[in-house]
């Protein structure tokens, strides 16, 4: 590759992500025991630094490094979620590493910046086997850091059972990319589309690769049938990195659905838009029926971001400008509201995590009225309440739905939301209508989660109140999926 066709700029994100990872790791020796949330600060400022490098990314819109890389408005909003989910992430997890002693090791923060790398690298992907390394970077550090407390045997299990089953749906990805490779004689996607207008193609080889695809995504995205990993991997991992899992994999995962079906597979939309509706359909009503029965706060929460990964798949099988634009919007609002709520659930439980029952609630409202009225945000969101994040988002999706006639998707969607504010509801409950089971008086409350919380009851709030200037990005950034 000749030296004046790279483009630094294109790449910044991700470049200065992994730098900052390398930073800490080499530090870390450096630093004493008191010390070491200082590198979690250095972690934090590598994300903002992220942030700020989207602005000269953004104006290198275009395809690079022989056409593996692409920037555009689509990537450039998903790249703002992932390094603010990661900069969030970061601030809970200063306070939680520094309480649990055994695990207060720096390189957990080097693990969620080389994790976001590879989610940046997912989205900016415009060739399969792109993806693939983006995934396995995102999916390797991920394994990791769900096994990080590494003396509890249900972090172990946690981490071993996300590891042997995220294997498996890896190998179904990299099958699935060789048969698209035998059928078209390449794996960049704009090139695939070209071909399958083809009449010499074999769509049956195209289809069966389609097919082994989208079972490896939905994995990730932890859809209805391939969510059983789901509650037990987010039960045993640590709380910080449970609220992770639920969003920046699953952001990353639709992201790579949408590009790599909307831009390679338009053609055989005939062939994978009825599962998708299948998929969402049974995501809906599996993630929030089975939700009802959790005591576990941390299942409960498990259970719903599988049914609201059904919400975004409604959106996919819109598969419009309009699907697209609620669900970018939906990722963004749900990844604040989900964060904020497990980042509460990480002040209560305290150290070992041990009050994570739904019940260990009760009492909070009269006992520390700021934190419950904060987790009743968070949860009235989840919900769809009006006013806040989690309404507008569920409202565009739906729209988009029936404007694209998937009028009894959209009615499933409404009935499971109804259903949902029953457990969301509970723990309010819990909160305000029940005596105290605890003081909460040694709850803490450290500066880097107050920041934390902050940022995502801001968000979810504005996103409510005013979503249209985020809902205009998310339009743009849609006509650049759907090429």
């Amino acid at each position: 590759m000749n030296l004046a066709t790279i483009n630094i700029a294109a790449i910044l994100p991700p470049l200065v992500l992994s730098l900052f990872g390398i930073a800490v790791m080499v530090l870390e020796p450096f630093v004493n025991e008191q010390r070491k949330s200082s590198l979690g600060w250095l972690a934090f400022a590598g994300t903002l630094a992220a942030i700020v490098s989207l602005i000269p990314m953004a104006g290198n819109r275009g395809q690079w490094y022989s056409n593996l890389w692409i920037v555009d408005d689509y990537d450039v909003f998903l790249d703002f979620i992932f390094l603010l989910i990661a900069a969030i992430t970061i601030l809970t997890s200063i306070d939680f590493l520094r309480r649990e002693e055994e695990m207060n090791h720096p390189e957990f923060y080097s693990l969620l910046l080389f994790a976001t790398a590879g989610m940046l690298m997912m989205a900016a992907s415009n060739e399969l086997v792109m993806v693939f390394l983006g995934l396995e970077i995102l999916s390797i550090a991920t394994y990791v850091m769900a096994g990080f407390r590494r003396a509890d045997l249900k972090s172990n299990e946690s981490a071993l059972k996300y590891f042997l089953l995220g294997s498996f749906s890896s190998a179904f990805f990299v099958y699935g990319v060789a048969l698209i490779f035998g059928a078209t004689g390449s794996t960049n996607l704009l090139v695939i589309a070209d071909a399958l207008r083809s009449s010499e193609i074999q769509i049956s080889l195209v289809s069966l690769s389609a097919a082994l695809m989208l079972i490896a995504l939905c994995f990730k995205v932890a859809v209805a049938p391939f969510h059983v990993w789901t509650p037990d991997v987010y039960e045993g991992a640590p709380t910080p990195v449970t609220g992770f899992m639920s969003v920046g994999p699953k952001a990353a995962g639709f992201a790579v659905l949408f590009r790599v079906f909307l831009t390679a597979f338009p053609s055989i939309e005939d062939r994978w838009g009825s599962a998708i509706w299948m998929v969402a359909a049974l995501t809906m009503v599996l993630g929030n029926v089975i939700a009802l029965v959790q005591p576990n706060i941390k299942r409960m929460l498990a259970y719903s971001s599988i049914a609201h990964a059904g919400y975004v798949a409604v959106a996919f099988a819109a598969t419009s400008n309009q699907g697209v634009s609620a669900a970018l919007f939906y990722l963004l609002a749900y990844s604040l509201t989900n964060l904020g709520a497990f980042a509460m659930v990480t002040i209560v439980s305290r150290k070992d995590d041990k009050l994570v029952d739904v019940t260990d609630y009760a009492g909070l409202g009269s006992k520390r009225p700021g934190l419950a009225a904060v987790l009743s945000l968070f949860l009235l969101s989840l919900a769809g309440v009006p006013g806040t994040a989690g309404f507008a988002g569920k409202f565009f999706i739906f729209r988009a739905a029936v404007e694209s006639r998937l009028v009894w998707l959209a009615i499933i969607g409404v009935v499971t939301t109804v259903v949902s504010f029953y457990y969301y509801l509970y723990v309010i409950v819990q909160m305000y209508m029940r005596e105290p089971h605890d003081e909460f008086s040694d709850v803490r409350l450290d500066g880097s989660l107050k920041f934390a919380l902050m940022i995502s009851a801001a968000g979810t709030v504005y996103l409510g109140l005013l979503p249209t200037r985020v809902l205009d990005w998310t339009a743009t950034a849609a006509l650049n999926a759907l090429r």
